[in-house]
């Protein structure tokens, strides 16, 4: 992990060549983020050695992108090892296609800027399951992007043994000029110079719910008394219909997520039926929907579920009201609701929801990709429902010790 034009990318070569000679004869996977980056730098830079300066074999790109080492380079690689019924190819793809990361038995891969938006962590999940057989090892070469799963999953996990964290700035390449260093470091946010020429995590500037913190705020998933008053935050929609349930614990004010539902292709009434299951309905106050989707509204109560118009139909109102419950400990979300708070199949909404950046770095007020965050916005519509206010104090440890 470092920082920008610091060599990261250079490496990656030498590196998976000498894993290569390590494993020996087979296939090897090359991802990037996306097509682009993997034509226009990931590849070049694979070529420069594989091909012009070691000669190895040749390169295909259709109807698959790989690099198959001739005989000649076989031998030149694997010496008395060498065998001529297993060939050795390097498979090229990009985390943006996950079904195209399927068909390879890997014996190691080079993931190049992997902490980018666009490798998504299906893409990861993918490329493990390639390197299983062969217990493959991994090159992450990138530069700190936004926390999602990379330093959730890997970041913060290094240990030296099994996850090696190797970070250095854009500065320690001997190339790269310490007055451009030095001018950047002038000249930028502090938080964005760290990420992108220090190669270190920092909380990205835009981040709208910047006071989310998984370990205070996340918490293992205890049963909900039927006792607790409940409110439900809905975000109507015919392809996605989501549906955030929180529940208040009377005695310290504490409200807790439990449950996330986002589904399409349902009537109402469908909807309406699996939302109700197992609850108890009176003590149900739903919210959501924006001011002009009163007919969504009317659908779900004629289908037995009665959903208030909320009071602001503000965007901003809606997040600063959930913003407050967070920044005051009252809310807590169960650890297994992968949606909001991320887990082994995605990258929550929660430490991703953030703003656009203008040219220099700084938040506008555009909300970035706005309408892909389903959960964050019956959240915000649930938030219109509670106010903030005093509580018994904050849950201590991420292991619940809530009395029900």
């Amino acid at each position: 992990m470092a920082g920008t034009q610091s060599g990261k990318t250079s490496f990656g070569p030498l590196w998976l060549y000498r894993e290569i000679q390590r494993r020996g004869p087979g296939d090897y996977l090359v991802v990037a983020p996306s097509f682009p980056l993997l034509e226009l730098k990931l590849r070049p830079e694979f070529m420069r050695l594989f091909d012009r300066q070691l000669g190895l074999g040749d390169y295909t790109g259709s109807p698959t992108k790989k690099f198959v080492f001739s005989e000649e380079g076989s031998r030149v690689t694997f010496g008395d090892r060498y065998h001529p019924d297993i060939p050795t190819q390097v498979f090229f793809g990009h985390a943006q296609d996950p079904d195209s990361l399927e068909s390879a038995t890997a014996k190691a891969a080079w993931l190049d800027e992997a902490g980018q938006k666009k490798f998504k962590k299906a893409s990861w999940d993918a490329i493990m399951r390639r390197l299983a057989i062969h217990r493959g090892r991994v090159l992450y070469s990138t530069t700190p992007y936004y926390i999602g799963w990379l330093k959730r999953d890997l970041h913060d996990k290094a240990d030296g043994k099994l996850i090696e964290l190797i970070n250095f700035r854009s500065v320690d390449n001997p190339m790269f000029s310490q007055a451009e260093y030095d001018e950047r470091k002038a000249a930028m946010p502090d938080w964005k110079f760290r990420m992108f020429y220090d190669g270190v995590f920092t909380r990205p500037a835009g981040l709208i719910y910047d006071v989310f913190d998984a370990e205070k705020h996340v918490l293992e998933r205890f049963p909900i008394p039927d006792t607790w008053e409940r409110v439900w935050g809905l975000d109507f929609g015919a392809v996605n219909t989501c549906v955030v349930k929180l529940a208040q614990q009377p005695d310290t004010g504490h409200w807790f997520v439990y449950e996330e539902y986002l589904h399409g292709g349902r009537t109402a009434k469908e909807h309406v039926a699996a939302l109700r299951v197992g609850e108890p309905m009176g003590r149900v106050k739903a919210v959501g929907g924006a001011g002009s989707e009163q007919n969504w509204r009317d659908e779900f109560k004629a289908a037995g579920l009665p959903v208030l118009k909320p009071e602001v139909s503000e965007v901003e109102v809606g997040i600063d009201r959930a913003y407050a419950l967070l920044k005051s400990n009252q809310l807590y979300f169960f650890e297994d609701l992968e949606g909001l708070v991320g887990g082994d199949e995605e990258d929550g909404e929660l430490p991703t929801y953030s703003r656009e950046l203008d040219e220099d770095g700084e938040p506008t007020d555009e909300i970035e990709d706005k309408s892909t965050f389903h959960r964050l916005d019956g959240l915000r519509y649930a938030a219109t429902l509670i106010r903030s206010g005093p509580t018994a104090g904050p849950v201590r440890r991420r292991q619940s010790t809530v009395t029900t």
